[in-house]
């Protein structure tokens, strides 16, 4: 099976005649909660950010920072926001507060994170209303998060009909995956009638971080092969060739793969029947054991990286364990993508662990020199948020820290796809 970009990719000559717009708002929709940022594209620069939480509580929370005009005046509202509808028109009375009203000529479009597009979707897609069924059909392979997506889509097609509004997949970057790697070792024909192949998530981080990390190098994206270890509360690897995924760790659903900090990874899958059978657990409990109970969380009690560091520190064994499965596991995945790929130029290092946990770098390249891989321990040490390199310069293989940016990704291929680039 391989993948089709969606017709609705390429945006139409009324999209590209349109009147000359440099502003896209990025909205990421969740089951309770609206994140969003409006970015000026013209410098990347970013005009305002803001979350919205607890959606549908009493106590519902909105945070706003304007961030032009020299200093952030952060402004907070908390009560009732019934739903998303009225949580997207706070959004717009505290934009068009600071004069960046969504009725604004500067707005291009607006930018969806959707986490799941299928096959179907390898490519950024202008919303219409074939590919709002599209998302929707995708629902049972991601039903915590395509629904919330979906909503916040409509709300904001109901806010501005006008607009493009522009849907970027988390699974996109990894549609170039070939069969060898995106199969499971299943029934065909099974597999097919389900959709029960590996799809991967976190791409548009994974998208950015590779092409940022051939930057850092001073080649082009074309001429490297990057290992992107994206390590936050969830976490994934990818093996990127030539700025192309050919692997990633994630597969059916987000639960694959590394250690994370309430998911298990990777896991006999017959540990599941065996806790139905032994333990009588429904198939209900087994899917919070291994989503929200497992991980960092599981093995120790604490999925913040800093706490289990803290608690090594102090001698704590059951911290010690759980860091050292951790590690273990993200070895396994640099090591196996490296057979992958043949030859490696960068290993790189993203999200909130990765960018932030010296002690989680350094232990996961500790034993690698073979491999050409080396941590330069003062370079890892500096705490900083630009892209840098952490190896010594007799390092065969380069070691970075990249920050992700996936609101800037998601901004860039909107705006590059309504401007017809």
């Amino acid at each position: 099976m391989t993948a089709h970009p969606s017709p609705a990719t390429a945006p139409s000559d009324e999209l590209r005649s349109a009147r000359p717009a440099s502003r896209v708002l990025v909205l990421n929709s969740g089951s309770s909660s609206v994140k969003y940022q409006l970015l000026e594209m013209r410098d990347g620069s970013r005009l305002a950010v803001g979350l919205v939480e607890r959606i549908g509580e009493g106590n519902s929370r909105l945070v706003h920072t304007p961030l032009q005009g020299g200093g952030a005046s952060r402004r907070e509202r908390t009560g009732p926001i019934a739903d998303h509808a009225a949580a997207l028109k706070s959004v717009a009375e505290e934009l068009a507060a600071d004069g960046l009203g969504l009725d604004s000529p500067e707005l291009a479009a607006i930018g969806h994170r959707v986490v799941h597009g299928g096959l179907r979707f390898s490519a950024p897609t202008v919303i219409d209303d074939a590919v709002l069924a599209e998302i929707e059909r995708l629902v049972p392979v991601a039903p915590l998060h395509n629904p919330a997506n979906l909503t916040g889509i409509r709300t904001a097609m109901d806010l501005r009909p006008d607009l493009p509004q522009v849907a970027v997949f988390d699974t996109a970057f990894h549609t170039t995956m070939p069969e060898s790697a995106a199969r499971y070792a299943i029934d065909v024909e099974t597999a097919d009638a389900h959709r029960i192949r590996r799809y991967g998530f976190h791409g548009t981080s994974h998208a950015y971080v590779s092409r940022e990390t051939a930057k850092l190098l001073g080649r082009a994206p074309e001429e490297v092969n990057v290992i992107v270890l994206h390590l936050g509360n969830g976490a994934s690897a990818s093996a990127v060739r030539g700025g192309r995924c050919v692997d990633t760790s994630m597969g059916l659903t987000p639960l694959e793969g590394l250690v994370m900090g309430t998911r298990s990874g990777d896991i006999d899958p017959a540990v599941t029947f065996h806790l139905k059978r032994v333990a009588g657990m429904s198939e209900d409990d087994v899917d919070v054991l291994l989503n929200k109970k497992s991980g960092l969380v599981g093995l120790c009690g604490d999925n913040d990286m800093r706490e289990i560091r803290r608690r090594i520190d102090e001698g704590d064994e059951r911290a010690r364990l759980a860091f050292d499965i951790y590690i273990h596991r993200l070895k396994k995945y640099i090591g196996a993508y490296y057979a992958v790929l043949g030859r490696v130029d960068a290993v790189v290092f993203t999200a909130g662990v990765g960018e932030n946990a010296a002690p989680v770098r350094e232990a996961a390249i500790a034993g690698l020199e073979e491999l050409g891989l080396a941590v330069d321990a003062e370079l890892n040490s500096v705490r900083s948020d630009e892209a840098r390199l952490i190896s010594p310069e007799y390092a065969r293989v380069a070691v970075a820290v990249v920050p992700t940016d996936e609101e800037l990704e998601i901004a860039r291929q909107s705006y590059a796809l309504v401007r017809g680039e």
